[in-house]
């Protein structure tokens, strides 16, 4: 953890326990408002909780950034992390000459290093390997996997969903099934069971193809030794194909595109008229009570930046605030018992927006992910201006699943 961050969590830490020194004093002495030099110091108090946590926020998004978690991480060939991935030594090779290639192309590769690069490359459309197909090469899982950070950072819903990673694009048949309103029963003696048949659904997750579109970098900094570009062209490609995946998960229409979860989510609390940019504690208590108790152990709140800023300003019937910070990192900040998930691909509070959701993000929303991201170096296209292209793409498909596991808050038309 960095000390910016240690330092933003301490001095967030001291303001919170200001806020609630002073409402611990007004309700030790009775009172039912604050004086109006205690309103100020909350105030002031307020507005400076609100900016330190925009820092926290920040240290906490770079942190993710830098950081390299394991889970996610997809190889060639559809092996996950944490299975057997043979030779190490073999893994440190490849990176090396991808680097090489990121940095000189193919002709700049010895034969070890074109060998390992033509044993790992792609189809595009197929995903079969294909060392003569017009394709990209599989990126090296210490090199994917700041893609795959990145696209959580901008994307928060990718983070909790269920992702599913194969290793081929092929159309996935998902079982669904929703059995709650069957029942068991007592049997009498010399009584014949009675059936009840399960009834199992299917829904198809495909494998849209994302690219991060055309990078054009000059050959004079593809060669420059000082200059990591790995690592910098990676991480902007990620950063571009993040943006676009996050908008689709949340709100993707499913035609030619994934169903975004808050496409068609049950309206769980809907605002009373008036209520087009806005929310109150009631509603946000009908809306965590509008899912099965079943689910809500492991709920969370999912809602962009925009709209945690309105919650942020609720209070209680006591004049408390919901929403409390975290005093300690990887600790998230809870609002009503419940952690708070910011994807900024969800629909900001505007008339008739659904701009909040709770649930279990986890059983209600599936992403499948096509095992491998891919770039692509096009040395001859830009070759008359002395530059080379790059492009990075990844295949992934995603669909509501448990459709009452999650519901939504909607703003009022009016």
């Amino acid at each position: 953890m960095s000390a910016l961050l240690t330092r933003a969590l301490e001095k967030r830490a001291n303001i919170w326990n200001q806020m609630q020194e002073i409402q611990a004093r007004a309700e030790a002495e009775g009172r039912d408002a604050l004086t109006a030099e205690e309103r100020e110091a909350w105030d002031r108090a307020e507005a400076e909780l609100t900016a330190v946590s925009s820092d926290v926020e920040r240290f906490e998004r770079q942190a993710r950034l830098d950081t390299v978690q394991r889970d996610q991480v997809v190889v060639a060939g559809g092996r996950q992390d944490g299975e057997d991935r043979g030779d190490e030594d073999s893994e440190a090779a490849y990176r090396e000459a991808f680097a090489a290639f990121t940095r000189r192309g193919m002709s700049g590769l010895t034969n070890e290093q074109r060998q390992l690069m033509l044993s790992n490359q792609a189809e595009v459309r197929a995903g079969a390997t294909s060392p003569g197909s017009a394709g990209g090469y599989f990126i090296p899982t210490d090199t994917l996997n700041k893609i795959t950070e990145t696209m959580k950072a901008y994307g928060g819903l990718l983070g909790a969903a269920n992702v599913i990673t194969t290793g081929s694009g092929n159309p996935l048949n998902w079982p669904t099934n929703d059995d709650t309103a069957n029942i068991g029963a007592i049997l009498a003696e010399n009584t014949q069971v009675a059936e009840q048949d399960v009834t199992l659904g299917q829904k198809t997750l495909g494998a849209y193809t994302y690219t991060s579109k055309l990078v054009r970098l000059s050959l004079q900094l593809v060669q420059d030794d000082v200059f990591n570009v790995e690592s910098w062209l990676t991480r902007k490609l990620g950063e571009r194909i993040g943006r676009a995946v996050a908008a689709h998960l949340a709100t993707g229409t499913g035609t030619g595109q994934p169903e975004g979860l808050f496409t068609n989510a049950t309206t769980g609390k809907a605002g009373a008229t008036g209520q087009t940019t806005s929310v109150t504690y009631d509603d946000l208590v009908d809306l965590q009570h509008s899912i099965d108790p079943a689910y809500r152990g492991s709920a969370q709140w999912a809602m962009s930046d925009q709209a945690l800023k309105m919650v942020r300003k609720l209070k209680d019937s006591q004049g408390r605030p919901l929403w409390e910070p975290s005093v300690q990192a990887g600790v998230p900040s809870v609002l009503m018992g419940s952690s708070v998930l910011i994807d900024n691909g969800i629909p900001a509070p505007a008339a008739s927006a659904k701009s909040i959701g709770y649930g279990n993000i986890h059983a209600a929303y599936v992403v499948r992910q096509v095992a491998g991201g891919q770039m692509m170096r096009l040395d001859e296209r830009y070759a008359d201006f002395l530059q080379v292209g790059f492009l990075g793409f990844l295949r992934l498909d995603a669909k509501p699943d448990d459709g009452s596991a999650f519901r939504v808050y909607q703003h009022s038309a009016t």
